[in-house]
């Protein structure tokens, strides 16, 4: 278990010690899709979803998430999150909605999980408004694309 910061001496799951880190400001981005068919996407693009506004309660859906990521996660950090935008984008190319979230702190650890857990939880709430007109969407490319600060400094996937 060398190297990973979850796991003591003895292999056992251990909550991770920050209290010698310094405050940094830290971002994390991460995306995200649910795909689907032109026909759904539509439904979803026109306001035309019998559940509502689609796109605006995923929004809310993943901000409430990413404020919960400790709850859910259980070696996670409590952090006070300064920021969350979450951007859900109908593209008729996918066909699907693309999913982003940003996530800000000033903290001892970063907000990953929280960018993560954003965009996962406003996939599962865009699926949830429409499945019942296609069971058959896909939930596709949940990823870290960055994050910034802390002692490791700043990451960027190669698209």
């Amino acid at each position: 278990m060398s190297g990973l910061s979850h796991f003591d001496d003895r292999g056992r799951a251990q909550m991770v010690d920050v209290s010698g880190k310094p405050v940094t400001d830290r971002v994390a981005v991460a995306v995200g899709a649910v795909r689907m068919t032109a026909e759904t996407l539509a439904l979803i693009a026109e306001g035309r979803a019998k559940k509502g506004d689609v796109l605006s309660v995923a929004r809310l859906a993943g901000i409430m998430a990413a404020k919960q990521t400790a709850n859910l996660i259980p070696l996670c950090h409590p952090l006070p999150i300064t920021a969350v935008a979450l951007d859900l984008i109908a593209d008729p190319a996918l066909p699907g909605v693309r999913i982003e979230a940003t996530v800000r702190t000033s903290g001892q650890t970063g907000v990953e999980m929280e960018a993560l857990t954003a965009v996962s939880v406003a996939a599962l709430t865009v699926y949830d408004m429409v499945k019942a007109v296609e069971k058959s969407m896909v939930i596709d490319g949940v990823r870290l694309i960055l994050k910034d600060g802390g002692k490791s400094g700043r990451y960027e996937a190669k698209l």
